[in-house]
């Protein structure tokens, strides 16, 4: 290591006075601030900043709102210019700063000239890493309430199909038996009426099995899944998906096959109610390391400078919000008269593959 002369030491020093991010005030052995870097000063009120200088007001409480202590985030209790030792290290301080924000900052307070009592409070704004961190915590939050809806609904689905619809089923088979007993022409009448009225429950039921959770979704695969589901679709509303699929894999993992499946499911259903036409086309497809969705319409699109689009359930808010909890981009183009395009891309982990030579 090449040894430094005092002067040259000084001159680093200085310049790290001057030019360093993190703010610099000092503060003397009664708690008055007696001088501090540019960079306090782009954080500390000018007129405070005046007063100080001028000597009519060199307290720094007017500017400090409390620190973080073990029993509550703000607090003045013990305050650390009055710590007996001079050194308090590693913890957060509230400033009120210039535009008159509370603002956090990671704060170490400690003594560099014992004889004469000075000692420098050292500080590094929190409020990009604040942002990050609440920012995370949402994101977590809204992946374990939308895992955790969606572990309901594959519970309430398995419910309705092996349960309700079971017993349905079986009341239906009863049902069919009575009538070939010897019974009158209204009592067989009554039969066959209601014999259609389960049979059309029992229909509605496992049609709401499926949507609540797929079955094939989480057996087969998305492939599946959609391709049942716009069979659906055509059977009892008439509308016809064209749907076309170029995937390298089977499967994608739980989570992505969940939003790329709810996206669609949304697209589509919102075509169907607002879109006032019977034909959809679906391309599901990996390209460029991405997976990706698009749905498209030829109806009659909407201004999407003037409304927002129609519908319920997710809508577009829900859906932008799942596919940013999985790294993925959502767009939608829409114009009068000219359809609806819903696109959706998710990146895809990179599979390192290890080959040996001559293997």
């Amino acid at each position: 290591m090449k040894t430094m002369t005092g002067e040259h030491l000084s001159e680093l020093m200085n310049k790290l006075y001057r030019n360093s991010m993190e703010a610099m005030i000092f503060i003397d052995e009664e708690g008055n601030v007696i001088d501090m870097n540019p960079a306090a000063e782009q954080i500390i009120d000018p007129q405070v900043i005046r007063r100080i200088r001028a000597g009519t007001d060199e307290s720094f409480c007017q500017t400090c709102k409390g620190y973080t202590d073990e029993q509550e985030l703000i607090s003045c209790a013990n305050c650390y210019l009055d710590y007996p030792q001079g050194e308090f290290s590693s913890f957060q301080l509230f400033l009120k700063t210039k535009d008159g924000a509370v603002v956090p900052f990671a704060a170490s307070y400690h003594t560099i000239d014992e004889e004469a009592g000075v000692r420098v409070l050292m500080l590094l704004d929190l409020t990009k890493q604040q942002k990050t961190q609440e920012m995370l915590q949402r994101n977590h939050m809204l992946k374990y309430v939308i895992k955790a809806q969606e572990d309901e609904r594959k519970r309430i689905s398995r419910e309705l199909h092996d349960s309700v619809a079971q017993e349905l089923l079986s009341s239906l088979v009863d049902l069919r038996v009575v009538k070939y007993m010897d019974v009158g022409e209204d009592v067989l009448k009554k039969l066959q009426h209601t014999e259609q009225s389960l049979t059309r429950l029992l229909d509605d039921i496992r049609h709401l099995a499926v949507e609540l959770r797929p079955s094939s979704l989480d057996d087969l695969g998305l492939e599946a899944a959609f391709r049942s589901h716009f069979k659906w679709m055509e059977k009892n509303y008439g509308l016809l998906v064209k749907f076309s699929a170029e995937l390298a894999a089977a499967r994608y993992g739980s989570e992505i096959e969940t939003v790329v499946y709810r996206v669609c499911q949304e697209a589509v259903l919102n075509a169907l109610k607002y879109a006032e036409t019977d034909e959809v086309y679906v391309r599901l497809c990996e390209e460029h390391g991405q997976l990706q969705l698009v749905v498209r319409d030829e109806g009659v699109g909407f201004d999407m400078v003037i409304n927002e689009a129609k519908g319920t359930g997710l809508g577009l808010y829900g859906m932008r919000e799942r596919t940013e909890l999985v790294g993925g981009q959502f767009t939608i183009h829409s114009a009068v008269g000219e359809g609806t395009t819903v696109q959706l891309s998710i990146p895809l982990p990179k599979i390192k593959e290890k080959r040996e030579v001559g293997a």
